[in-house]
């Protein structure tokens, strides 16, 4: 593969441009070419990134990816009505899982946040509410090293998720959530990925 000018951008044998931590493996790749960026509206699908985007804090989304299917089947299918029945008992079955990461608090916080997010449901929802902080405009990074962490509008929302009950919702956390389900379009420019998410033109 060969690199493109020095702006974080790989040109694959496939000739598409993408940023190099897509280009580590074929997992990735296909995660940034079908997935990554593209909008995500229901309740099951946001309460999973949240979920999977607190199991990463600290660790590489590489790691998380390889590991979202076993994910998926221990915690049936994140269904928020189904993990927010967890007792004591399944904080145990999944902290004996080694094909998870096993950590407690992140464990707890997740059946805490199952549980929020069933109680949002009387109060609009929880994909009206992270929607809600879209920012007027988009980003537009060159290069990998203006692609920001944080922004005024994932402070908000850490901020308004954590007063919700949700727990591993930190401010870095939750742009990297932004980002993920297409509230933000933080695609490099010369990316073949960049605007294909139909949120922003």
């Amino acid at each position: 593969m060969d690199s493109a000018e020095d702006d974080g951008v790989v040109v694959g044998p496939d000739g598409l441009a993408r940023p190099a931590w897509a280009m580590v493996d074929e997992l990735q790749r296909e995660y940034y070419d079908t997935e990554w960026g593209m909008p995500v509206r229901d309740e099951h699908g946001l309460f999973e990134r949240i979920s999977l985007e607190g199991f990463q804090a600290g660790l590489s989304w590489a790691t998380v990816l390889r590991k979202r299917p076993r994910f998926r089947e221990v915690f049936d299918g994140f269904d928020p009505d189904v993990v927010a029945g967890y007792g004591p008992g399944d904080v145990e079955r999944l902290m004996a899982d080694p094909g998870i990461i096993r950590n407690r608090q992140k464990i707890e916080a997740t059946i805490g946040n199952a549980a929020a997010t069933v109680a949002l449901r009387a109060d609009g929802g929880l994909v009206d509410l992270i929607w809600s902080f879209r920012p007027e405009r988009t980003p537009a990074p060159r290069t990998m090293a203006e692609v920001a962490a944080t922004s005024p509008e994932s402070v908000a929302l850490s901020k308004e998720l954590r007063r919700r009950g949700f727990r591993f919702v930190g401010p870095t956390t939750m742009y990297a959530l932004m980002q993920a389900v297409g509230i933000v379009d933080d695609h490099l420019v010369s990316s073949h990925r960049r605007g294909s998410s139909g949120v922003w033109t």
